[in-house]
């Protein structure tokens, strides 16, 4: 299966126009708490499934700037419908990227490229060394995108023994498996505030046999498969640029939604409409800037070091940090806009079903993730003042 893309620079046109899907399928999408068939479906039919993927995957290998603009448009749309672009998107690219052959060959050529793969990469799970592969155990959480996925992502620490393996001085090896989905054990707990659209199920696995070659390193930039600067840069900063890209989108559709009712919009006891009010005016024009200031960093950041690695440059703890902290001031920005969007939309906010009610719950659900914490901030600034020299995490 080929790529029904033409070029990377029609991914985020492709994905508007499925508007009226996501947006007519999002309380269907709430009520079965995973993303529903017709707007998985709608991805497939778009090529929005394998666009990130590795040309042999059938991929196009977008810049970094098509991605955001790609996952902002995804979640100003739906923020369960964004999420889970964060989530499929860059489970596949990086299995694309970075699986041995044989892996690759069965998990991506026996399927004609057709594979959707999400889950948590975190290593929450130890695998035991046996001739070809390792027996994994282990338990994970938030899985998103599992729910229509048929194949999963799961983190884990390989144990020779009873002793773990090491890449260097405190830095323990971490690999990355991808499972079929009939391996797997599923926990349909996801009964949650916001994001309730994306199957982020948890789910174990008990002694089950995984080949070597259905294995990766989690935070390997050497890719097998992919000619673009990303596949060089490994899996933090395209999962960081999802995140930034996520939380933007979801504020933007906010800020939208507000700037169209404020023309209609009248408090209670108040002859103005809210358009005409200075407050609001003021508000929406301070909001508004800091969200396009935002959205600049991000790009800045990240087509900064696309650019560096592109020409052939170290991809430094210094680039790797600006990224990560693009992200995570991204990320506060979009919840500051959430919060005073949901606040001047007085009780048409509050209104269950509405865009603006769900958008508010799942940017304070999705802004709850670790990987833009504050101590994402704390480690960026401790390289910035040379505190330390890395931090693999980053």
């Amino acid at each position: 299966m080929t790529s029904t893309l033409g070029s990377a620079e029609s991914i985020a046109g492709r994905v508007r126009t499925m508007r009226e899907t996501v947006l007519g399928e999002a309380g269907e999408s709430e009520r079965l708490r995973t993303l529903s068939p017709a707007v998985v479906e709608a991805m497939w039919d778009a090529g929005l499934m394998t666009a990130f993927n590795p040309a042999p995957a059938g991929g196009v290998e977008p810049s970094f700037a098509e991605m955001i603009e790609t996952w902002i448009e995804m979640a100003w749309q739906d923020g369960s419908f964004g999420w889970v672009g964060i989530a499929n998107l860059p489970s596949s690219f990086a299995a694309a990227a970075y699986l041995p052959d044989a892996g690759f060959a069965e998990v991506f050529t026996a399927h004609d490229n057709r594979v959707t793969m999400g889950g948590q990469f975190f290593p929450n799970g130890q695998g035991t060394a046996v001739p070809g592969g390792y027996r994994l155990t282990g338990s994970w959480s938030f899985g998103s995108g599992i729910g229509h996925s048929q194949y999963v992502a799961a983190g884990f620490l390989p144990m020779d023994g009873t002793e773990m393996r090491w890449v260097s001085e405190g830095v323990p090896d971490m690999q990355v498996a991808v499972l079929p989905r009939e391996q797997v054990s599923f926990n349909d707990g996801w009964h949650v505030q916001g994001l309730k659209g994306t199957g982020s199920y948890d789910y174990s696995v008990d002694d089950v046999f995984v080949p070597a070659e259905r294995t990766f390193a989690l935070f390997t930039r050497e890719p097998l498969r992919g000619s673009s600067p990303a596949t060089r840069m490994g899996m933090m900063p395209v999962t960081a640029a999802g995140h930034a890209s996520w939380a933007l989108g979801v504020a933007k559709s906010m800020l939208d939604d507000v700037q169209e009712l404020a023309e209609t919009k009248f408090r209670m006891s108040d002859m103005a409409s809210l358009a005409s009010r200075p407050t609001f005016q003021k508000g929406l024009a301070h909001h508004v800037a800091a969200w396009r200031a935002a959205r600049l960093l991000v790009l800045d950041a990240f087509e900064t070091a696309e650019s560096a690695v592109g020409a052939g440059q170290a991809l430094t703890p210094a680039l790797r940090a600006d990224m990560r902290v693009a992200a995570v001031y991204a990320t506060d920005v979009a919840r500051q806009c959430a919060e005073w969007a949901h606040l001047v939309a007085g009780t048409s906010s509050i209104r269950e079903g509405t865009r603006l009610e769900r958008a508010f719950r799942d940017m304070y659900t999705g802004t709850q993730h670790a990987f833009i914490s504050e101590k994402i901030a704390i480690d960026a600034a401790q390289i910035w003042l040379g505190v330390i020299d890395d931090q693999f995490g980053l």
